[in-house]
């Protein structure tokens, strides 16, 4: 499956829908939406990962990248995180330093 990565911004909610496999071919596609947020407006990131397959260490990565780049103030919140990806946030310890949440209101486009 091939990788997307769709960003919204509205209200102060920085949203993401990630979906197929994040990886080291597809991480800095990631990045670069990350990079794309205006994080002087923003209080929040959200990431729709309920189609996202995969994550390895370059997304991982990326999530500490937005962590440093938005600072302690922005919350990220992942929703719905598929078995692999939750594992993965477990398993680094990543998971103390975000919201992971089964459902969130998404922003209306």
């Amino acid at each position: 499956m091939s990788f997307a990565a769709i960003l919204q911004i509205e209200d102060n909610v920085a949203q993401i829908t990630l979906s197929g496999e994040l990886d080291a071919s597809t991480a800095p596609i990631f990045k670069e939406k990350i990079e794309s947020i205006p994080t002087q407006y923003i209080n929040r990131l959200v990431l729709l990962t309920e189609d996202l397959e995969y994550m390895s260490s370059a997304g991982l990565r990326v999530l500490i990248f937005s962590k440093q780049k938005m600072g302690a103030d922005v919350e990220i919140y992942v929703v719905s995180p598929q078995e692999m990806v939750l594992d993965t946030l477990e398993k680094t310890g990543f998971h103390h330093s975000i919201t992971i949440v089964d459902e969130y209101e998404p922003v209306a486009s």
